[in-house]
């Protein structure tokens, strides 16, 4: 059982969103607004937040991103704007998906269970730290350094870097790259938003387009990783 976070002012959507997710099984709690959804989330163990982007006072996109900054909980924006920029602006602020007001049912709890079992997923398996050259990627502590300095990325970059990285040389279309950041559990909504997060993450490594340290557009298809990757043993890391 996985304990939800529901943020909606609307009553009847939280009441709503509560019967969803009960009939699969998990306890829910809520918050009206960004302050107590704040308050929620700092004091409880949270599995997943369900998070409108239109509150009172604060927004979605900034709770989203204070609780991102404190915590990998993952974070399902529900929005009424269906424009590709609020679809940024939400990933860019550590939400891991979004779903457009009026929602389907079955679409919102196959993205729910989607999110659940990646968090399960990830909890059970340590993954080996990714090296190429001066760049470090640690799956497990979600980190990601180039030449000994942090990188500051948000939750979709790193995902984006730690899928090309996975399998370097292989040219990746935006749906396969959407594939091997999600799992075959998504639903597969993100679209050409991919390409956006694709070219600040190539500017944060410092690529120059034409002659990429990294990451390659394959012209037509996609994208590739072209640097060698070493696969580290975490726990010899840390040893």
């Amino acid at each position: 059982m996985a304990t939800v976070l529901v943020v909606d002012d609307d009553a009847k959507i939280r009441d709503l969103l509560r019967l969803y997710v009960e009939r699969e099984g998990h306890r829910v709690l809520f918050a009206a607004d960004g302050e107590s959804a704040l308050e929620t989330a700092m004091r409880k163990h949270l599995d997943l937040i369900l998070l409108d982007v239109m509150l009172p006072g604060l927004d979605g996109f900034e709770v989203s991103r204070r609780i991102r900054d404190a915590s990998d909980v993952p974070i399902l924006l529900l929005t009424a704007r269906s424009g590709e920029g609020d679809k940024v602006i939400g990933l860019d602020m550590g939400a891991d998906d979004y779903v457009v007001k009026p929602f389907s049912p079955r679409e919102l709890m196959a993205r729910v269970r989607a999110l659940l079992r990646r968090r399960r997923l990830d909890a059970e398996h340590e993954e080996p730290i990714l090296v190429a050259g001066g760049l470090e990627v640690d799956p497990n502590a979600v980190e990601a350094r180039l030449d000994g300095r942090p990188l500051e990325l948000t939750p979709f970059e790193f995902r984006i870097l730690r899928g090309l990285m996975r399998r370097p040389g292989r040219v990746f279309s935006r749906d396969e790259l959407i594939d091997a950041i999600h799992g075959d559990d998504d639903p597969g909504i993100i679209d050409r938003t991919i390409d956006v997060h694709l070219g600040r993450l190539r500017r944060k490594l410092g690529d120059d387009p034409a002659r990429p340290r990294f990451i390659a557009t394959v012209r037509t298809v996609g994208y590739k990783f072209v640097a060698a990757v070493e696969r580290r043993d975490p726990t010899a890391a840390t040893a």
